[in-house]
């Protein structure tokens, strides 16, 4: 999708793209096997559920590509564009209301299909290697793009195309003001801020999710919640951040280090995070980093950090977490390279 600078691709990285999760932009996913939790169907209409849920634990429904209706559209930049019929209707409609207030938008992208997905992988694998395309592009099947309910819109200012993401979040009072426009219509904001631990992506101001109900969208924005919160699939608790002090990484670095521990923990099925605070730079030696190079098979990092976790497990745990667990100091490591950001190596020890 679209090109990302090398300051922020630490963090799109562990968002959306393909983060994402996310489309038009790039969803994470590691590609490990999900173990997924049961969500209550609500009613259907049009023979699909507009309040699946689909994530890196819950799959794309049985049958619902067969069942989905879509329309296409040419956007401004000249791109086809692939939507679910009564989510574009609404679209149209929140457009026309934005606009009479001077803001411009448009679809970047929507639906992309299983097939489309699979291609994506593929082409990453043969590109980058296994590793690197399983954690920068969503599993196939488990991308809520699949759907045709998630767009990603851009920004269109003074008669420009504004559609990177690091030029997009320049605009925070824009999109506050298409936030509060989204429920009348049945919208609501996807990744929220500060939740990439129950979402498993970073927060993406362009990514909205139709579910053909109104109250329903106005509860859910107005109570500032995720999807996963309001249909019940995860253990949501304050979450206390500490970074400390850093010679070697600026505050920034360390939040986007954090940013993608939370979205890889979301894949912790059932699990409930407390805290995660850096280990300080103590943990940056040569050893840790030689240790960092032996796990890709390269020698790759110049430096490393580790990250310490607290979490509680669910009463049936998992194949590799003990059940009903209080984890005190998990460990997280990123590295990075001389040039690059910080990017998650390993976690579990």
């Amino acid at each position: 999708m679209k090109k990302i600078t090398a300051l922020m691709i630490t963090l799109i990285m562990a968002m959306a793209l393909v983060l994402t999760a996310c489309g038009g932009k790039k969803d994470s996913d590691s590609g490990e096997p999900a173990q997924g939790s049961s969500v209550a169907p609500a009613p259907q209409t049009s023979g699909i559920d507009y309040m699946a849920l689909v994530n890196k634990l819950n799959p794309l429904p049985d049958g619902w590509e067969e069942a989905l209706e879509t329309v296409h559209f040419t956007n401004t930049v000249g791109d086809d564009v692939e939507v679910e019929k009564k989510a574009y209707d609404a679209y149209l409609e929140l457009k026309a209301e934005l606009e009479k207030e001077g803001i411009y938008v448009d679809l970047d992208s929507a639906r992309r299909s299983v097939a489309d997905q699979e291609r994506i992988m593929n082409d990453f694998i043969e590109k980058y290697g296994q590793d690197y395309a399983f954690k920068t592009v969503a599993k196939p099947g488990y991308s809520e793009h699949h759907t045709g309910l998630a767009l990603n819109l851009y920004l269109i200012i003074d008669g420009q195309d504004i559609v990177e993401n690091e030029d997009m979040v320049q605009y925070p009072e824009i999109w506050a003001k298409i936030h509060a426009k989204l429920a009348d219509h049945g919208f609501i904001l996807r990744y929220l801020e500060g939740r990439e631990h129950l979402t498993g992506y970073g927060y993406e101001p362009w990514h909205i999710r139709y579910i053909d109900d109104v109250a329903t969208a106005k509860e859910i924005m107005e109570k500032d919640i995720t999807l996963e919160e309001y249909l019940g699939t995860v253990k949501s608790a304050d979450v206390t951040i500490e970074l400390g002090d850093s010679d070697y990484y600026t505050e920034e670095e360390l939040m986007e280090a954090v940013v993608q521990i939370k979205c890889k923990f979301a894949s912790f099925s059932g699990c409930e995070l407390h805290s995660i605070r850096y280990a300080g730079d103590e943990t940056n030696l040569e050893t840790n980093i030689a240790r960092m190079n032996a796990i890709v098979g390269e020698d790759k990092y110049a430096e490393c950090a580790e990250f310490l976790m607290d979490f509680h497990t669910p009463p049936e745990g998992s194949d590799t977490l003990k059940p009903d667990e209080e984890y005190k100091d998990y460990q997280w490591w990123l590295a990075r390279e001389a040039d690059g950001g910080l990017e998650l190596v390993t976690w579990g020890y």
